[in-house]
């Protein structure tokens, strides 16, 4: 029903790759004939039946501008949805593309809404256990685990415990709440977590909970 592009085939400030991103040399009308491309390709597949709708991930506020444009020019397929990482820990959603996804009715998919685990605070105090993807992953290489990172899960889970909420709930529950949000994909191994998930999009947030969070975030603004 929807197929989207997993990222740019131009760098990205995604995974990673914020404090070294640049847009690189190529010509921006080298750039724009790719992505006329990718939206030529994609309604081919629409007409064949193969997919009925396109999305992106993992682009930026000027790609999804772009692509809007092209498709509007040429009379090809609207990009329908934007699945990039959303969190407490990372919200380089916001100014730009929650501005885009609001009044270009783009629908973003938030992935990662717990950081791959951090805002459970199972990784808290330097551990790392069996299983978990960091273990399976390598922690080493693994972009979040910086001792910014790590210091501002310590400021939101105090929080939390101050709110008598866990701090998973208070991480989905955050992410779930936001204007430009259409979804959250959750990743659950057992019931339990799955279960406990789905709890947190019951809850609302308080007002002066979202303020003190506000808070924390100028002091953690880009943790990783």
């Amino acid at each position: 029903d929807l197929y989207q592009l997993h990222w740019p085939n131009r760098p990205f400030y995604h995974f990673g790759q914020f404090w070294r991103f640049s847009p690189g040399k190529k010509e921006t009308s080298s750039i724009t004939e790719n992505l006329h491309e990718v939206l030529e390709t994609l309604g081919e597949l629409i007409q064949a039946g193969k997919i009925r709708h396109a999305g992106l991930s993992n682009e930026s506020a000027w790609g999804t501008m772009k692509y809007l444009e092209l498709a509007e020019r040429f009379k090809l397929p609207r990009m329908q949805s934007i699945q990039n990482e959303y969190s407490l820990l990372y919200r380089l959603f916001e100014p730009d593309l929650a501005e885009v996804s609001m009044y270009e009715n783009v629908s973003l998919l938030a992935y990662s809404p717990l950081a791959t685990g951090m805002l459970t605070g199972k990784y808290r105090n330097g551990k790392i256990p069996e299983g978990s993807r960091w273990k399976i992953q390598s922690a080493r290489h693994n972009q979040r685990n910086t001792p910014q990172a790590h210091a501002a899960v310590e400021a939101y889970t105090k929080l939390a415990k101050e709110n008598d909420i866990s701090l998973n709930h208070m991480a989905l529950a955050f992410a779930h709440q936001q204007y430009f949000m259409t979804s959250v994909i959750i990743g659950a191994t057992t019931m339990d977590q799955l279960n406990s998930d789905l709890e947190a999009f019951e809850l609302k947030l308080s007002s002066d909970l979202l303020k003190q969070i506000e808070t924390i975030r100028r002091d953690f603004p880009i943790p990783y």
